[in-house]
């Protein structure tokens, strides 16, 4: 294995979240954190990734499942009227790919979010997508669009260890578009399966098997506390903490031999944002 990045996803979903991104950080193998920038405790997120300049932070991009940056009246074909995204992913690929306004919406929400990146300051590491809907080919294209204008380097490709053959054919077309587009992306990734469930167990059962290339493994840590959505009300959060705070989870990732870090340190770019915030 030549590389292993280790992420946390949902930053700034809330303040448990961001409690334990710092907690494993500092106390772990945590090297990444991908931010929703439009979140409830984005602000709280923000805050604390300046305190700890090591911890590399990419985008988080929020397209289903959760709230847009722009309000209602400027989105109404992506948002109800509280701002939350509406429908299905697979009604609205259908719609993304169909019907030339809602792709505009789409767009915009998606540069709004880069823009809320970019606005905090941080170095731009990485991006990827909540739920990964940047498999869709036309979510896909527009992130490399408008992600060129904000010097995004690297991407998740969420090619699974053991993955589905049912995906194989969108991975392998996502995986072109990323490299004829040079945009920097893992080989493998791990924490699909097993999402909401990477204990120590599944850690040191990966780490013993891990495949060759750039490995990125994304977990949801949380403290302690009741379900922070409908949808990771099975989620065991706190098993994920302690599994990234883990000793033995900390010598397995050194007897790889890896390179540990984030994308730009995997990679080697330079991910210095081009203002201070």
């Amino acid at each position: 294995m030549r590389g292993l990045i280790v992420t946390a996803d949902d930053f700034g979903l809330h303040e448990r979240v961001n409690e334990a991104v710092a907690c494993a950080h500092r106390e772990g193998v945590l090297t990444c954190a991908s931010l929703m920038v439009g979140a409830n405790a984005a602000h709280d997120a923000v805050k604390i990734a300046r305190n700890l300049p090591a911890l590399r932070v990419g985008l988080h991009l929020v397209l289903t499942d959760g709230v847009a940056s722009l309000p209602h009246w400027s989105i109404p074909d992506l948002v109800d009227a509280r701002g939350n995204f509406e429908g299905s992913m697979f009604e609205n690929g259908v719609r993304f790919y169909f019907l030339p306004s809602v792709r505009r919406q789409l767009a915009m929400e998606i540069r709004a979010q880069f823009e809320a990146f970019a606005a905090t300051g941080l170095a731009l590491d990485h991006v990827n997508v909540h739920k990964h809907f940047h498999l869709h080919p036309t979510v896909l294209a527009l992130i490399l669009e408008i992600g060129a204008q904000f010097d995004m380097r690297a991407m998740r490709l969420p090619r699974e260890v053991r993955g589905s053959l049912f995906l194989m054919p969108w991975i392998a077309l996502m995986k072109r578009r990323l490299d004829n587009a040079g945009i920097l992306h893992n080989d493998r990734v791990a924490g699909i399966a097993q999402t909401g469930h990477m204990d120590e167990a599944a850690w040191l059962a990966l780490l013993a098997a891990a495949p060759d290339g750039v490995l990125e493994i994304y977990s949801h840590p949380a403290t302690a506390g009741p379900p922070l959505t409908n949808a990771m009300r099975d989620y065991r959060h706190e098993d994920e903490l302690a599994a990234l705070c883990s000793p033995r989870v900390a010598r397995a990732i050194e007897a790889t031999g890896a390179m540990h870090g984030g994308f730009a340190d995997v990679f080697g770019f330079d991910s210095a944002p081009e203002t201070a915030a």
